[in-house]
């Protein structure tokens, strides 16, 4: 399966079963995650087996069920920590959905639990990413085209129509898809437009899109 594909079968995931996750499947994250921090100067965190970040009127307003385990997403405050965030956030996203486990991006519908995430100082908690065994696969959402959020057209070089599709294919808040994706003279610029964390939805974007074309934005 392509990485295109793969993105296509990925979806969000909120109601997971009562299982752990398995010990090297365990390694293989905190592995991939050794690894981003390294890269990137951020701080992210696997938290296995706390469940009371899930159990509460938010949460379950959020329908999530069954979280026990979730990815903690912490950098030094600055002012591109979203979307570095969501880029490398979701490449955590998706080794997790080729190992086989279910993720979800989660911003409101959770409570911090003192003493479990560790925050230095200087540093801040953006988002959580839930994790585990899904009770289901999730279900495909609706979409804007191509057209809607480029300025792809008949002239466009194929890769760049790809890389287009495979940013309608990353998960955005509230599925609100507020980026705009601009190619001139071979170059691509990508921009977040107004919305609740579009910042960190555009570093999600530019993973998909980076991924499938080879090209950075």
């Amino acid at each position: 399966m392509d990485i295109l594909e793969s993105m296509k079968r990925r979806h969000s995931v909120r109601q997971y079963k009562d299982i752990p996750i398995e010990a090297d499947l365990v390694a293989a994250l905190n592995e991939e995650i050794d690894a981003i921090n390294k890269e990137s100067g951020l701080h992210f965190q696997l938290i296995l087996n706390e469940p009371k970040a899930f159990d509460s009127f938010m949460a379950h307003y959020g329908r999530f069920t069954g979280v026990s385990n979730y990815i903690a997403l912490v950098g030094k405050k600055s002012k591109d920590l979203q979307e570095r965030c969501g880029y490398f956030g979701e490449r955590l996203v998706m080794k997790a959905h080729e190992m086989g486990l279910h993720t979800c991006w989660v911003a409101l519908t959770y409570k911090k639990i003192p003493g479990v995430i560790k925050i230095d100082k200087g540093e801040a908690l953006t988002v959580v990413i839930s994790i585990g065994h899904g009770k289901n696969r999730g279900l495909a959402r609706k979409t804007k085209t191509c057209e809607e959020v480029s300025n792809v057209s008949v002239s466009s070089p194929e890769w760049f129509r790809l890389g287009v599709e495979a940013a309608l294919t990353a998960p955005t808040a509230m599925n609100q898809q507020k980026f705009y994706l601009t190619y001139a003279d071979g170059n691509v610029t990508a921009k977040a437009l107004l919305g609740p964390y579009s910042k960190m939805d555009l570093g999600i974007v530019k993973y998909h899109f980076e991924m499938v074309t080879n090209k950075k934005i």
